[in-house]
């Protein structure tokens, strides 16, 4: 469990100058790169896509952390930073440039007891970590866990038919694509601990498992292939 902290230090008002924030940060990082730099053609690797997978770990974060009793307010503003430092820094080091990120500016636009800042830097820095998820904690935790969940179900979806577009796929290809959001969300469902997450997994799944079946039943010669997991209903 994370340090307890009674109060929410938060404001509507302050989590909206984050957002501002974060979004010109990331647009930031990007200014003055020849086009198609970093895979900047795939549209997830912009600015925009990375603000919006921002936000949708935020929300689900913050549904996690109500639900399991962790400290809403730290995981919501770790959830808002944890991909800042994304498009400027390597895959292997981004979540440690983005907890420094996070607490140069939470340490010089608030004045948040620093037991808060500290709790917020260290769910950022440990937000990639590929170990069990019983190991860190709660307020990490449930970071990862949203990060995990957003790309499992209808956006996951949507975004592997939007990517067969970009690698000039036809729509034939869209099985296996979609197979491939299964695959991840099996990936998922084994990773996380919480009763709340759980659930939410297993719901974006279902949605992804009929949008599969329905495929197979109505384009001819598409052959139904076999699930990451039958039994993942």
């Amino acid at each position: 469990m994370g340090v307890e902290i009674t109060e929410s230090p938060v404001t509507a008002e302050e989590f909206e100058a984050m957002k501002r924030f974060v979004y010109d940060y990331l647009a930031a990082s990007i200014e003055g790169e020849e086009e198609g730099g970093r895979m900047r053609w795939y549209p997830w690797h912009s600015a925009e896509y990375r603000y919006n997978h921002i936000l949708n770990v935020a929300e689900l974060a913050a549904e996690i952390a109500e639900k399991e009793g962790a400290n809403v307010d730290v995981t919501r503003v770790a959830a808002l930073f944890h991909d800042i430092a994304k498009l400027e820094a390597d895959q292997d080091v981004h979540a440690e440039a983005g907890a420094r990120v996070a607490g140069e500016y939470l340490r010089s636009r608030t004045d948040y007891p620093e037991s808060f800042v500290s709790q917020v830097c260290d769910a950022v820095a440990e937000h990639s970590y590929e170990g069990d998820l019983a190991n860190v904690p709660l307020e990490t935790r449930c970071l990862m866990e949203a990060d995990l969940l957003d790309k499992v179900g209808a956006n996951g979806t949507t975004l592997m038919v939007l990517r067969m577009g970009y690698e000039s796929r036809t729509h034939m290809d869209a099985n296996e694509m979609v197979g491939r959001v299964l695959e991840r969300g099996e990936d998922a469902v084994s990773r996380v601990r919480s009763d709340t997450a759980e659930s939410i997994a297993y719901q974006r799944i279902k949605r992804v498992r009929w949008f599969k079946e329905w495929l197979e039943g109505e384009v001819a010669g598409m052959e139904p292939e076999e699930s990451p997991d039958a039994d993942l209903r």
